[in-house]
């Protein structure tokens, strides 16, 4: 079976991304793993502290690995948006493939500091957990917006310069930028183009695999060009919450006296599986 980082680098060769996509409910994970498995490309599954603590930080991990084992697949486990050094360790020495350390709202010095503290534990315990670290704020609420947050409007965008900086002092093994990108989806519109001359010269400074957060609500074409200027995995995380909430809202409609949960949260599966075939068909160079 190959790692998450072989997983990455065969992405890179191609031309292609991975799909990141978060959960909170097994029907979820179910819907994700359909999709992928349909396509028959890799797949990462995200974990946010809030979701992990909802799940159970081994239990997701169990989870996870039965299915990988189960089919043989290459499904993956990223603890999302860790933002405390114990959470990130707590992640790492559960076993999972990849932990992410969120230092944004820190300052540029903060930020390498905590993360190289964060990147220097996964390699003391295992150097196959990969950490990815972040820098420029984009928001942290994956929620339907109606306007871009104050906080993210009057941030700065990730330099070419300071990624180069925050890639080499930390180590990390993957780097989350600032281009334009935001956490959430706008209700009436797509959300902000991205800055894709930005994301071709911090790959190119940086020399690190790029990640994009906050892809709900991006453009089609706009996912094409920064795939092909440099990301190597695009989260998405509102677009198939919103399905699964939409699924499950008709559902209760049709039916009010429904009440065993395997029967109502079947059409939330195939709502998050149809969204994610999308999107890991784009991001793949299938569609």
């Amino acid at each position: 079976m190959v790692t998450l980082r072989e997983a990455i680098a065969e992405a890179e060769k191609k031309g292609v991304a991975l799909g990141h996509f978060n959960i909170s409910t097994v029907d979820a994970l179910w819907g994700i793993y359909d999709a992928a498995r349909e396509l028959n490309v890799p797949v990462i599954i995200g974990v946010s502290e809030g979701e992990r603590s909802f799940i159970g930080v081994h239990q997701v991990k169990a989870l996870v690995q039965s299915i990988r084992d189960e089919f043989h697949f290459p499904i993956f486990l990223n603890a999302d948006h860790s933002y405390s050094l114990d959470k990130a360790k707590e992640a790492i020495d559960a076993g999972y493939d990849a932990v992410i350390f969120d230092g944004a709202r820190l300052t540029l010095e903060e930020n390498i500091a905590a993360t190289k503290q964060v990147v220097e534990y996964a390699r003391g315990v295992d150097g196959e957990v990969l950490v990815e670290g972040e820098l420029g704020y984009i928001g942290e609420s994956s929620s339907i917006l109606n306007e871009i947050p104050e906080e993210v409007t009057k941030s700065v965008m990730t330099t070419p310069e300071d990624a180069t900086r925050f890639v080499t002092e930390t180590g990390v093994d993957l780097f989350a930028p600032a281009v334009g990108n935001i956490h959430g989806m706008l209700r009436d519109t797509k959300n902000p183009h991205l800055d894709i001359p930005r994301i071709t010269a911090i790959r190119g400074a940086s020399g690190a695999p790029l990640v994009l957060h906050g892809g709900s609500g991006t453009s089609d074409e706009d996912f094409v060009n920064a795939i092909k200027a440099g990301i190597s995995i695009v989260h998405i995380n509102t677009e198939i919450r919103k399905a699964w909430r939409d699924a499950l809202d008709t559902f209760l409609d049709d039916d009010l006296d429904a009440i065993a949960p395997y029967k109502i949260l079947k059409n939330s599966r195939e709502a998050v599986r149809k969204v994610v075939f999308e999107r890991l068909k784009l991001f793949s160079g299938m569609a």
